[in-house]
């Protein structure tokens, strides 16, 4: 836990400043996608919902891609999502550049959360101590919703999603 504190605290200084706090908005869907921790943070503070982390590989990983064709994009993700949780998209790609700020940041927390595959969706908080410090209060993970009825994985993804907001604290 406290190698978790001190990764998420370097984290937090080193991105408070960075000019990677983009959104990524998809207008048809009306999905909020953020890329900076910390902006996410704020967000899921204020509106008292955890963090929805996609850990993807945008640009090779074909199962993300899936994921996002057969779950992401589907009326009842969109649904689910606005009501429920912050969305923070944390991008590996292999054939596009990122900042140096934005892949430090997500190489950060693809060790603090030991993400070892892609798709990964991590649900979480991050809370704030009565001494000002910052911490992960995880939830859960996800994966590709693999056995799902084709055509209908967003169901079991979304029965997944809720048994671990059961555990919200």
């Amino acid at each position: 836990m406290k190698k978790i504190l001190s990764v998420l605290l370097l984290l937090l200084f080193v991105g408070s400043n960075t000019s990677f706090a983009k959104k990524n908005k998809d207008k048809k869907e009306g999905l909020e996608w953020f890329t900076d921790i910390n902006k996410a943070a704020e967000i899921s503070s204020k509106a008292k919902k955890p963090i929805f982390a996609f850990f993807t590989g945008s640009d090779w990983c074909g199962w993300c891609k899936k994921l996002q064709n057969e779950v992401f994009s589907k009326p009842e993700f969109i649904e689910w999502a606005k009501k429920n949780v912050v969305l923070l998209e944390l991008d590996y790609p292999r054939y596009k550049q990122q900042p140096g700020e934005l892949m430090k940041q997500n190489s950060e927390l693809q060790q603090t959360f030991q993400v070892r595959g892609y798709p990964t969706c991590w649900l979480f908080f991050l809370t704030k101590g009565d001494d000002g410090k910052k911490s992960i209060n995880p939830l859960g993970s996800l994966g590709y919703p693999a056995g799902a009825e084709a055509g209908k994985e967003q169901f079991k993804f979304l029965d997944e999603a809720n048994e671990i907001l059961k555990n919200k604290k």
